[in-house]
């Protein structure tokens, strides 16, 4: 893949808790912001067919829907899982950038796991602040 947009010290960091916190479970790690998507990994036995773009477009939308949740009994928002057919897709978002992983199925923990690593990772890398 390449990673025309991302740093690539953060594109190894993301890569790396992706893998501790999802094991063999994982199939891809998309890095995005507002204007750019980048692939990070894709299991082999997947196709690269996915349409990225489409993707990102969609979950762009977790920039500004997470005002939504602001001020909720339910705390700070963290993290969506999506569940589908064939496995399920987590979205951190975090300051101007965001992470979507798609994974096979995996314990609620797990996804807990994945949010806080990632939420560290993308904190880390915040050159906003």
């Amino acid at each position: 893949m390449t990673n025309d947009t991302i740093d690539q010290t953060l594109a190894e960091e993301l890569e790396s808790v992706c893998r501790t916190a999802v094991g063999d479970e994982l199939r891809s790690i998309t890095y995005f912001t507002e204007d750019d998507v980048d692939q990070l990994y894709l299991r082999s036995d997947l196709d690269q067919t996915a349409d990225l773009v489409g993707f990102a477009d969609h979950e762009r939308l977790g920039f500004r829907s997470q005002s939504a949740y602001r001020n909720t009994q339910l705390g700070a928002y963290e993290a969506t899982v999506r569940m589908f057919e064939n496995g399920y897709l987590s979205r951190v978002i975090r300051g101007p950038h965001g992470v979507w992983v798609t994974t096979d199925s995996m314990s609620m923990n797990r996804f807990e796991e994945l949010t806080s690593a990632l939420e560290t990772v993308l904190d880390e890398f915040d050159d906003t602040e």
